[in-house]
C-alpha cells in the first residue's frame, strides 16, 4: 500500500495553504459500529448528516467507510456531483488527525504529506486510522504525489498555517513524550519549517481544555484568519478552571509578532458554558474548532444561544464569507467537534 507514496520530499520551496484557500472538498469519515460511536450512532449520525448536508452545499465532500454501500443507505439521497465515497477501514472518525495535508509547491502544484497518526500519544488505537491516506493514494483516489512522512507524527488538528510561511502550534502537543521523544523542542520546530515551508513558527506555551485528549491542540485554542488576524478562545470568568491558563495564552498571542514583526489582530471567541458527559467529566466544548472554506465559515455551536450567536458574530468579524452553525452536541461528547471530523483538500488533489 505504501509503496505508491515517496520518500522524498521534494526541495523546491513549498507552502501549507491556509485553511481558506482549500476549495477542493472536504474529507470526514462515517461512523460506524466499530468506532466509540456505537452506544450514540443515530445521535451523532445526525449531525454527520447535517455536516455533509452544509458542506455539500458549497463544495466537494469525500465521505471515509468501511462500507459504502451502507454508508449510502444510512446518509439517504445526495448529490453524486458533491458527495462521493471512498472505502477504507477507520478506528475513529476524527480525519483532521489522520487525513492527508495539502502542501503547494512553487510551481503550484500539490504534493499530499502522510504523517504517522498515533492515537494522539499512544492513547487510543490507531491502526487502521494511520493508514488511511496510504489507501487513498494506493486506491487512486489522491491524484497527486504523495509523500511517505512516518517517521514524524503529527495530526492535523496540531498545527495552523496563515498561508504566507507563519505556522503556530502548542508546546503541549508537539513536545509529548508519546509523539516524537527522540526529537528536542527545536529539532521539532524545523521538521515542521522544512515540512510546510514556513519562515517562522509561534509556539503557543499556555492554554487547555478540560477533557481535550489531543494535549492541547492549537485548533481547539487559537486559529489564523485573513488580515493578519488570529481568533482564539478566551475566559472571562475567575472561577472557571480555564481562567488562568486561557489569559496566559491571551498574553502569549499579545506579545506574538508576524513575519514583518507586527502584532496581529486579536478576536476572543466566548468559552462555551461547561458541557460534562454522562460521568460528570468536563468535555473540550470550544467554538475555535470551526472549518473555515472559501466560501462559507462552518462554526461548531452547542445549544447555548447566547454564546452560540456571539460566537457567530465574532467569526463574522474575522472572515467575509457567511457564518453557518451547525450543532455538534453529539460530536463533542466522543471529545471533539467540528475541524476534528472534517479535512479540507486543493483543487487537482484528487483523481476526479
Amino acid at each position: 500500500m505504501m509503496n505508491d507514496l515517496t520518500t522524498d520530499v521534494p526541495t523546491v520551496s513549498r507552502r501549507l495553504p491556509a485553511e481558506w484557500e482549500m476549495a477542493g472538498g472536504v474529507i470526514l469519515a462515517w461512523p460506524h459500529p466499530g468506532t466509540d460511536w456505537n452506544y450514540m450512532l443515530a445521535d451523532v449520525r445526525a449531525c454527520v448528516v447535517e455536516m455533509i448536508r452544509q458542506i455539500s452545499r458549497w463544495t466537494r465532500v469525500v465521505v471515509v467507510a468501511p462500507d459504502v454501500e451502507a454508508a449510502r443507505c444510512e446518509i439517504g439521497p445526495t448529490d453524486p456531483e458533491r458527495v462521493f465515497f471512498f472505502e477504507a477501514p477507520t478506528n475513529d472518525t476524527w480525519t483532521r488527525d489522520y487525513g492527508p495535508l495539502s502542501v503547494e509547491l512553487s510551481d503550484g502544484s500539490f504534493v499530499a504529506l502522510d504523517f504517522r497518526f498515533n492515537g494522539w500519544g499512544l492513547k487510543f488505537a490507531a491502526c487502521h486510522d494511520n493508514l488511511v491516506t496510504g489507501r487513498m493514494v494506493s486506491g487512486g483516489l489522491i491524484g497527486v504525489p504523495a509523500v511517505n512522512c512516518q517517521d514524524f507524527v503529527l495530526e492535523g488538528g496540531g498545527i495552523e498555517s496563515d498561508g504566507n510561511g507563519l505556522l503556530m502550534t502548542t508546546a503541549e502537543c508537539q513536545c509529548s513524550p508519546n509523539r516524537n521523544p527522540v526529537l528536542d523542542r527545536n529539532e521539532i520546530e524545523q521538521r515542521l519549517l522544512g515540512y510546510f515551508g514556513g519562515r517562522k513558527l509561534i509556539w503557543l506555551n499556555h492554554g487547555y481544555l478540560a477533557g481535550d485528549d489531543t494535549d492541547s491542540h492549537i485548533d481547539t485554542l487559537a486559529r489564523f484568519a485573513p488580515g493578519n488576524t488570529i481568533v482564539f478562545t478566551g475566559c472571562d470568568d475567575p472561577d472557571d478552571e480555564h481562567f488562568s491558563e486561557l489569559q496566559a495564552m491571551e498574553n502569549e498571542l499579545r506579545e506574538a509578532r508576524n513575519l514583518s514583526g507586527e502584532p496581529f489582530n486579536l478576536i476572543r471567541l466566548p468559552l462555551p458554558d461547561a458541557v460534562f458527559d454522562e460521568d460528570g467529566q468536563r468535555l473540550p466544548a470550544t467554538y475555535a474548532n470551526f472549518l473555515a472554506l472559501p466560501d462559507v465559515v462552518l462554526l461548531p455551536v452547542y445549544g447555548q444561544p447566547r454564546k452560540d450567536e456571539l460566537a457567530r458574530q465574532m467569526l463574522q468579524i474575522a472572515f467575509s464569507q457567511p457564518v453557518v452553525a451547525i450543532d455538534c452536541s453529539a460530536l463533542i461528547r466522543q471529545h471533539g467537534s467540528l475541524h476534528c471530523m472534517t479535512m479540507q483538500f486543493p483543487d487537482g488533489l484528487l483523481s476526479f
